[in-house]
């Protein structure tokens, strides 16, 4: 996926924060050899717009309001390595 994405010329990429099915996504694009910038958004702050009725349409406006940098990142504490866990 990250090499796809590269290769797309993608650099940015804002997804929402839904159950745990963003993690191992955002970490994939995180510790890629070429990481992409990842803005992860919780998803109620985005989804009370009325009209949109799909993922697609969705995504179309995350990226419009990426684009306009209207979106602010949740907070996401580093991962704990397994020598720090103890």
């Amino acid at each position: 996926m990250v090499a796809w994405l590269s290769s797309e010329g993608v650099t940015q990429v804002t997804m929402e924060a839904t159950g745990v099915y963003w993690k191992p996504v955002f970490h994939a694009l995180c510790e890629a050899d070429q990481p992409v910038e990842v803005l992860l958004v919780n998803a109620r702050h985005v989804k009370n717009v009325p009209g949109r009725k799909s993922d697609a349409l969705d995504a179309v406006w995350l990226a419009e309001l990426t684009e306009c940098g209207l979106l602010r990142g949740s907070f996401i504490p580093r991962r704990r390595s397994p020598r720090s866990a103890s």
